[in-house]
């Protein structure tokens, strides 16, 4: 429980008053990532700012989500009423528009530990005021930056008469920045810590659980409710799902599992749970068609598993993306951890299991868990676990259960056989099968939350970083938890050393952030059975050329190479951990597309990294999108591997639409077709174009733009296949 006085304020501009009166114009302002920023209040405070250049306001976040510009022409027409649907009453942050126009008042700075993902570019601002930090580092340098408020979105309920708080989709950074904060208030400093409430936030449970005394100030009125912000699903590709078939053979069953959001997590996704609903289908592929085994004999068998989920899987992950809940659902993420060493022990030992018997009593009061002659404490920390059931009491030594009284002392064979034949509950409770900080995902994602039982979303914990992104502290429970532990991640590029480019380019420009990233590949070298994983797409198309995303060597990179350990290619796995720097060049070459293979080699052989004489086997020399695409083929018949395996937002019409207006991009930087052209060419319209241009509004034009817009479309259409 904190000791702040948890103010209820309807109003958020009287709020900001008495925030500025307590601490004054300078304004250092931490908002957590993403979805759990409290819209109306950071606009009312930047407007504050803007009409006050007295005050000084920073602002210390990361990722702040904005709604997508519809853009022109048959863009706008696509994407305005998407938008409208998607996002609805969703407040934009005025900060981050008046960012992209440029005119961002000089009394107000951004400070952003992770941005949009190539979304800042050419931002000035952005680039000059990014800071480079790892995940678990934020809070401590917010603090060192001069933090003096804390602002965050959050949810309530009324639980046995009380009303508790959710830190709901953002325990992540907020729990250590308040106990820092907290630190430096005892020390003299100034600050606020203050709570926005949206009852559509799920009411998550664990650490994320709060009271009106860990808040100054929380603004509490229904007014201020709005829609989260729910980016749609993103199309998963050919190349998107060899990398998440090759990776989803890296999961052992009875680990843990950290993976994050987009196409590659939901590829990998789709590749467990096809292992666990079709193992069949799914061995025949890995194992026939991709030869995984074969290329990866000792690995496979040492660290991976292709076999169906019996124990299932722990989530450990910063980021709670919605491709969890559909292993959870699935049966896959089922294995409970649980917060007490000793317990936690014995469940790894096999020596107790989730149904409690006799035999689970025994291993307790063998082990010393609970001494034999039972203590009060012994006795609580027996109903805690539901190892006792909840109706028993204790009095005097003795164990009450109902009419019946039990000596507590297990030194006679008599009383521990009664305690087991009248005291033992069914399940152990308390488990969790899930740790996560944060959360980000698609609207049907949110209303899964929502929709759970109380029970089933206490075993999910949202928690801090500091506890799921590292070791350090409460580090032995951890350990016991995190077994077989595969921290997977992607990465923009690969050098043949075995460096990792993620966040930035060669010249230090940031396309987005470190992130946690560091910090789990770091993690994964310190647990004994873990592995890090990092997923590299081997080539990307710049101005309609193929390029190598594996390099000889960068100017920038974000995890090094005595940091190396698996790398996962739509082409295959290449094991670097402990190797010498000629088997990593020749492991990843491997996986590398054929199209690049020799000459890569070539700058290898140069530097004298490997030797002259040595070639690339023949079964590595077919890597390329024809061999993905016939492999995939039969399957995709078998209406498998769609490319919105988990649903979409859009429509049929617009995604058919979406995909033309791809094409026709494309098309026109190459041919450069004409609008005469194209009017001459449909000067009648096709029959199937009828549900497009409908969808467009432009069935019936109206005026010569609307004319131009509706053959473009046409064309965009037949470019695409669909006339």
């Amino acid at each position: 429980m904190g000791d702040r006085n948890g103010a209820i304020y309807k109003d958020i501009d009287k709020c900001i008053d008495d925030i500025i009166r307590k601490i004054g114009k300078k304004i250092v302002c931490a908002l957590p990532f993403a979805l759990g920023k409290p819209n109306q209040f950071i606009n009312s405070l930047y407007q504050r700012a803007k009409n006050d250049s007295d005050i000084e306001l920073k602002i210390l976040t990361a990722l702040t989500v904005e709604v997508p510009s519809a853009g022109d022409g048959l863009q706008r027409r696509l994407v305005e009423p998407f938008v409208k649907r998607i996002f609805g009453d969703f407040p934009s942050f005025e900060y981050m528009l008046d960012l992209r126009k440029g005119i961002l008042p000089p009394n107000v700075f951004l400070y952003e530990f992770y941005t949009k993902a190539g979304g800042f570019l050419k931002s000035d601002h952005v680039q000059q005021n990014y800071i480079s930090s790892n995940y678990t580092h934020i809070p401590r340098d917010m603090i060192n930056m001069g933090l003096n408020l804390s602002a965050q979105l959050m949810t309530k309920k009324n639980i046995d008469g009380k009303i508790f708080y959710s830190a709901s989709s953002n325990a992540d950074t907020t729990i250590e920045l308040e106990r820092r904060l907290k630190a430096k208030e005892a020390q003299g400093r100034k600050a606020v810590v203050v709570g926005q409430i949206n009852t559509n936030l799920p009411f998550m449970y664990g650490d994320a659980v709060r009271e009106a005394e860990d808040f100054d100030m929380i603004i509490d009125d229904p007014s201020y409710d709005f829609k989260l912000f729910a980016p749609p699903k993103v199309s998963v590709m050919d190349v998107d799902y060899m990398i998440g078939l090759n990776a989803s053979t890296m999961v052992q069953d009875g680990g843990t599992l950290q993976i994050g959001i987009g196409a590659l997590g939901d590829a990998i996704v789709y590749g467990l749970t096809l292992r666990h609903e079709h193992n069949d289908l799914y061995k025949s592929l890995i194992l026939d068609d991709l030869k995984i085994g074969e290329k990866n004999e000792k690995l496979l068998s040492d660290y991976g598993g292709v076999g169906v989920f019996d124990k299932g899987i722990y989530g450990s992950t910063e980021m709670l993306v919605d491709g969890f809940m559909r292993l959870y659902k699935s049966g896959i993420v089922k294995r409970k951890v649980y917060d007490d060493v000793k317990l936690q022990k014995l469940i790894n030992e096999d020596k107790i299991a989730d149904k409690i018997t006799p035999s689970s009593f025994n291993a307790l009061v063998e082990n010393g868990v609970i001494a034999k002659k039972l203590t009060k404490d012994n006795f609580n920390y027996l109903k805690k676990y539901g190892i006792f059931k909840d109706e028993l009491k204790f009095e005097d030594g003795y164990i009450i259960n109902g009419s019946k009284s039990i000596e507590a002392d297990f030194t006679k064979e008599e009383n521990l056989l009664k305690v087991t034949e009248n005291c033992l509950g069914k399940n152990l409770k308390g488990g969790i099968v899930l740790h996560g900080s944060f959360f980000l995902g698609p609207e049907d994602f949110y209303d899964a939350l929502n929709n759970m039982s109380e029970d089933e979303r206490k075993i999910i914990n949202m928690t801090g970083v500091e506890y799921v992104n590292q070791l350090y502290g409460d580090e032995e429970i951890k350990r016991l938890q995190r077994t077989n532990a595969r921290f997977i991640n992607a990465g923009m590029k690969l050098t043949l050393s075995g460096a990792v480019v993620s966040d930035a380019y060669y010249d230090g420009l940031v396309v987005s952030g470190v992130g946690g990233q560091y910090n789990f590949v770091t993690m994964a070298h310190a647990l004994e059975d873990a592995r890090g994983i990092l997923m590299i797409k081997t080539t990307r198309k710049k101005n309609n050329e193929v390029k190598s995303n594996v390099v000889f060597n960068y100017g920038h990179i974000t995890i090094p190479r005595h940091l190396r350990d698996i790398i996962v290619t739509e082409y295959g796995i290449a094991d670097l951990k402990g190797h010498s720097d000629k088997d990593v060049i020749t492991a990843i070459l491997n996986v590398t597309d054929s199209r690049f293979q020799e000459n890569l080699l070539k700058q290898a052989k140069k530097a004298r990294k490997i030797p002259e004489n040595y070639h690339i086997p023949d079964r590595f020399k077919n890597n390329c999108p024809e061999m993905i695409t016939n492999t995939l083929k039969p399957y995709k018949k078998e209406k498998l591997f769609p490319l919105f395996p988990f649903g979409s937002a859009l429509t049929k019409e617009e995604l058919v639409i979406a995909g033309s207006l791809k094409q026709l991009k494309a098309d026109m930087k190459v041919n450069k077709t004409s609008y005469a052209d194209m009017k001459a060419a449909y000067a009648t319209i096709p029959a199937k174009a009828h549900p497009y241009l409908e969808r467009m509004k432009l069935e019936k034009i109206s005026s010569a733009e609307e004319d131009n817009l509706q053959k473009m479309l046409i064309h965009a259409l037949f470019l695409a296949g669909h006339l």
